[in-house]
């Protein structure tokens, strides 16, 4: 499966080392990504309806960008009904974007063309032109630091990230 999809590997094991496990399964049901579906803590996968490889880093955003405790509840039923909000939507879509210039991994891979309410085009140039939509969010949840913060500290600004999973 890796040798069909480059990023692949690349990708699942940076999840594995953050802390998300990526597990492969039998999705029967409809998924509202192809062959992506979450459960606590853990993106699920299954390989053979696997549209977009990508798709994986938004998906696991979405679980980075929440609370622990409610990572823990993702697709189960104790799961908040509005789960994800739109902050936690464009919070998982900024996250996304920098995993993937953390992984050197080409924006497109997550930002692809059938994605995003055909948006995709608009966000990479905005995110790259530093114009980051949700930074703070990121920031408030404690994974990063903009610009000017990121000077009074000392630390690195985004989209390099002080951590990647929310407490």
């Amino acid at each position: 499966m890796f040798e069909k999809h480059p990023h692949l590997e690349k990708t699942v094991r940076f999840l594995e080392e953050i802390g998300i496990s990526v597990v492969v399964k039998n999705l029967e049901e409809e998924t509202f990504l192809p062959g992506l579906a979450l459960g606590p803590s853990t993106v699920y996968v299954d390989y053979e309806k696997l549209k977009y490889p990508g798709d994986m880093l938004h998906e696991a955003g979405h679980l980075a960008v929440t609370t622990s405790a409610e990572r823990n509840r993702a697709g189960t039923t104790e799961m908040a009904a509005d789960w994800p909000t739109q902050g936690e939507e464009i919070a998982a879509m900024l996250w996304s974007f920098a995993a993937a210039k953390h992984l050197d991994l080409p924006i497109e891979f997550v930002f692809h063309p059938d994605g995003y309410k055909n948006n995709s085009d608009w966000l990479i140039s905005n995110f790259n032109g530093e114009n980051y939509i949700g930074l703070p969010l990121l920031e408030w949840a404690g994974l990063t630091f903009g610009k000017e913060r990121a000077l009074k500290e000392r630390k690195e600004a985004f989209p390099v990230m002080a951590k990647w999973l929310r407490d």
